[in-house]
């Protein structure tokens, strides 16, 4: 493998969520180049399927791409807490329902090129109704799909999260 080596990092932000750095590496070539890297915990998320077999996602605003997105419940990982454990407390706090059986999908870094969130995927089944309790900043309506009328909407781009689109399309496959 050609070498890569960091030879500089500058906090350049650090915010509520993430951290940004301007970082200078040395490429294989020996010339240099600067990278600007944003560093985040990493996050769990659940594409929650109840006893009808459908599907439960959130929709909330989502200010970077200004629209209102459907997605699977997510959130950070915090301090001492597994990625499964989040995965659940997410799932009981975004839609109110707490999933008792998680079954693992994947791990993927979702915009590798900048940023070093890796985000873990799970199909939650088997829930149990909970109370919804939703941060102060957080104003999320739930809504129940089919997985067939998920499928439509992710043609239409109606569903354009990618960890969403993801836990759909593995589950379809899962099925088939």
């Amino acid at each position: 493998m050609e070498e890569y080596k960091q030879i500089s990092s500058k906090e350049v932000y650090n915010g509520k969520i993430m951290k940004v750095y301007s970082e200078e590496i040395v490429l294989p070539n020996g010339k240099t180049a600067v990278r600007e890297v944003v560093r985040k915990a990493s996050a769990a998320a659940v594409l929650p399927i109840d006893e009808d077999g459908k599907a439960i996602l959130v929709r909330q605003y989502r200010h970077p791409i200004n629209a209102m997105t459907f997605e699977i419940p997510a959130g950070i990982i915090d301090k001492f807490e597994d990625a499964q454990a989040c995965a659940k407390r997410e799932t009981a706090e975004e839609i109110g329902y707490l999933p008792q059986s998680l079954t693992y999908i994947c791990s993927y870094y979702g915009s590798i090129g900048f940023c070093n969130e890796l985000c873990h995927v799970y199909i939650g089944e088997n829930l149990i109704k909970t109370d919804q309790d939703l941060d102060e900043e957080e104003f999320i309506t739930t809504h129940k799909y089919t997985i067939k009328e998920c499928q439509k909407m992710i043609e239409s781009q109606e569903i354009c999260d990618a960890k969403t689109i993801l836990a759909i399309l593995a589950y379809i496959n899962m099925k088939e």
